[in-house]
């Protein structure tokens, strides 16, 4: 198969779709966090705002900057963050690790819709972007969970 027909493959119009139109898109006035993550291999960035109540995601808003796989992988993040824990995005981010890295399954639902850059697979310098919104959101809220008074 041609490189030009492997890209075509690589960018969908479902991945252009998601990448056009991410939830959430924007910055909070004034968030219980923020985090702000890069990655050196292609300079994508996305930064994160972030409340949480009772162990969960109360509040979000992102600033991506970045390849259209990692805005549709922002996009993705933001259709389901609402309402989830630490736990839930550290689990969602491992399991995304390992569809693109060991031929692992697609994540759990909700973060199911991480399915549609299974092409992605094959183009290892774009996994940091793809795992960016995700890697943030989780530092985000494993600082505010760490942070909780017990």
């Amino acid at each position: 198969m041609s490189d030009n027909a492997e890209m075509m493959k690589l960018y969908s119009a479902r991945i252009l779709a998601l990448a056009a139109d991410i939830p959430h898109q924007g910055r909070m006035d004034a968030p219980q966090t923020s985090v702000k993550r890069r990655s050196p291999l292609c300079g994508s960035t996305v930064t994160v705002d972030l409340d949480m109540a009772g162990g969960r995601i109360s509040g979000f808003a992102q600033e991506v900057k970045a390849c259209a796989l990692g805005q549709a992988a922002a996009a993705i993040l933001g259709q389901v963050v609402i309402g989830r824990s630490a736990e839930e995005l550290a689990t969602a981010r491992a399991q995304l690790h390992s569809m693109l890295t060991a031929d692992g399954p697609v994540p759990d639902a909700p973060f199911d819709g991480y399915e549609v850059l299974l092409p992605a697979r094959e183009y290892r310098n774009r996994h940091a972007s793809i795992l960016l919104a995700l890697d943030a959101t989780l530092e985000a809220s494993q600082t505010l969970t760490q942070d909780a008074p017990t």
